[in-house]
């Protein structure tokens, strides 16, 4: 696929959308740092609006359409960050957004939806059911999608992310990102490589939906239709666009066991006082399994999102 987002995208994704998104602040922690055997800094897009960097890709794709385009109103399917930053950026520009979720996705996720006033449809927790009820809803109302990830706008705004990160930090060595559909990876990668040609780009899955790094493997677009892991943000397969993008600029994608998430997720809570969901968690399970070879170097991490409910966390089951 030749017509990939490009860091021009982003630079104007970043114009777009300054005036609606917070500028997230960076962190750094002496003790993760001793344990990571690395200098890490994280970039705590729970602090985004809506909780979690998808505000950044749903804010520049809902105010890119045109005035006769967002009079239609806009379809999303999401687990639950897209949904929220959907409903919110839907509402921002005062037009009217409907929402699929899958009929599992966590309780605070969904109240978010709601407190936003979409229009909220459930579906069966598959890839499959998702797409499909949202592409009837776009059918029956002319609702315009607006993609979790597979969109030149969504990556655009997401890698405003990395952006922000490397103008604060820019002489990092890696740059690190949970990767699900891809589209936070895509944006990060895209922007690394004009940065700083320097900096090295990571992916990180869970093992029980490891779709990204099969399909780079294999050289070919892989699913994982009913992945099993507690990280349910992660449970995307890449699309099309997201694996074009990774395959030509992130240098690797790596796993972690769900054990390994929840542990470190909490580790995170306790040590940094950042509410990080066990999507969001799984970089800093890379980091100390040792999964990337990154000692002593600058390692820029992204924490993608913060909402969790907060009456099932996972070491109380």
């Amino acid at each position: 696929m030749s017509d990939l987002p490009t860091f021009s995208d982003i630079l104007t994704a970043e114009k777009r959308i300054r005036p609606y998104i917070q500028r997230t602040p960076v962190f750094t922690s002496r003790q993760v740092n001793r344990k990571a055997g690395c200098k890490v800094y994280f970039k705590c897009e729970p602090f985004q609006r809506a909780g979690a960097f998808k505000f950044r890709g749903a804010c520049n794709a809902i105010f890119s359409l045109s005035d006769e385009e967002a009079e239609r109103g806009v379809v999303a399917h999401s687990s639950g960050n897209h949904a929220q930053a959907v409903s919110l950026a839907a509402s921002l520009r005062g037009i009217n957004a409907h929402v699929v979720m899958p009929e599992n996705a966590p309780a605070v996720k969904i109240a978010g939806v709601r407190s936003y006033g979409a229009n909220l449809t459930f579906c069966k927790p598959t890839q499959q059911s998702r797409e499909e009820t949202a592409a009837a809803i776009s059918e029956k109302t002319g609702a315009i999608p607006v993609h979790p990830y597979n969109q030149h706008e969504t990556i655009a705004g997401q890698g405003t992310a990395a952006l922000e990160l490397m103008k604060e930090i820019p002489d990092l060595d890696f740059i690190v990102t949970p990767v699900g559909g891809g589209g936070m990876l895509s944006g990060a990668a895209i922007t690394a490589n004009q940065m700083n040609e320097k900096c090295r780009s990571f992916g990180v899955e869970p093992e029980g939906s490891d779709a990204a790094r099969r399909s780079l493997e294999a050289d070919s677009l892989i699913r994982v239709d009913q992945p099993e892991t507690i990280a349910e943000g992660l449970r995307a397969s890449l699309g099309d666009l997201t694996f074009a993008v990774i395959r030509r600029y992130a240098d690797q994608v790596v796993t972690v066991p769900d054990s390994s998430i929840v542990r470190d997720m909490r580790y995170i809570w306790e040590r940094m006082k950042v509410l990080t969901e066990p999507s969001s968690a799984v970089v800093v399970s890379a980091l100390f399994d040792q999964k990337i070879d990154c000692s002593g170097k600058k390692v820029g991490v992204i924490l993608t999102g913060g909402n969790v409910d907060l009456d099932s966390l996972p070491w109380l089951r």
